[in-house]
């Protein structure tokens, strides 16, 4: 979830992004993974948007992880062959406080290779740098505030003079999402007016994706369920077979109804027939 509002806000707002990582409004377009030939397991976490001279790739992390270094150097490789021409600029945001020293790392070293790139800590930004442009006030909970609730109260009050209707929801919902990393859920809904996200684009695919993940628990407890159903019917239609047939045997054998009935299970009913159709088959 949070990995699909990060790309929805940098390629929603990628001037603002340009401003704050690259130092100017640069109008950047979205760059597919496919032209660098990155696997797709690769992609899903990867940012690539582009002008004509530059190229900017984002990797947004909740947790750190040991092959980001590496993940940078190829990624800056395969951005070389395809647009040998072009600035590449990668920076990997963390959105989330930890302790571990891999949110440190800023270059990959193998041999004689070396590769640097640009790490961002967001817990270590001053807020103000995210309150001066909308796509990037969802990041401002996240910065170096000594009151994260009232720094996302600000957010909001920011978010609510927006004047596009559209801007101003989708920011709210991303708001949400992000705060959502440090603050209590019920704290966010009371700060962030609920009617202001519902028209939002990634409001509207978490309830899509939530409604999706609904419908597959569904069928696989439906399918569990008729799994179990379908294996006791057929343990009490087996049993039952069982009885019967040895009801059979014991009415050959002239054994009484009543013992059958305590030996079996079978209803006195259930016997009885039994012993009308054994007979009507010796009568024919």
């Amino acid at each position: 979830m949070f990995d699909n509002v990060c790309k929805f806000l940098a390629e929603s707002f990628s001037s603002d992004f340009a401003t704050w990582l690259l130092g100017e409004p640069i109008t950047l377009t979205e760059l597919s993974p496919s032209e660098l030939s990155l696997e797709p397991i690769r992609a899903d976490a990867l940012i690539l948007l582009q002008s004509d001279e530059i190229i900017l790739h984002l990797e947004f992390q909740t947790a750190p992880k040991a092959d980001i270094p590496f993940r940078m150097a190829d990624y800056r490789l395969r951005g070389y062959r395809k647009f040998p021409h072009k600035q590449m600029r990668q920076v990997v945001i963390y959105l989330k406080p930890t302790d571990s020293e891999l949110v440190y790392q800023t270059e990959f070293v193998l041999e004689n290779s070396w590769h640097r790139f640009t790490v961002i800590r967001l817990w270590e930004q001053p807020p103000e740098v995210f309150f001066n442009s909308p796509g990037l006030l969802p990041f401002a909970a996240l910065s170096q505030t000594n009151d994260q609730t009232r720094t996302l109260e600000e957010v909001a009050q920011v978010i609510e003079a927006l004047n596009d209707t559209r801007i101003r929801s989708n920011v709210a919902a991303s708001t949400a999402v992000l705060a959502g990393l440090v603050l209590n859920k019920e704290l966010i809904k009371r700060i962030l007016r609920s009617d202001i996200m519902r028209e939002s684009v990634i409001y509207q695919d978490i309830l899509q994706e939530g409604l999706k993940q609904g419908i597959e628990q569904g069928i696989e407890q439906g399918i569990e369920q008729g799994i179990e159903q379908g294996l006791e019917q057929g343990l009490e239609q087996g049993l039952e077979q069982k009885a019967q047939e040895i009801a059979r045997n014991m009415l050959n054998e002239g054994v009484a109804i009543a013992l059958i009935v305590r030996v079996t299970g079978l209803t006195i009913e259930q016997v009885e027939q039994l012993q009308a159709k054994t007979r009507g088959n010796q009568a024919e």
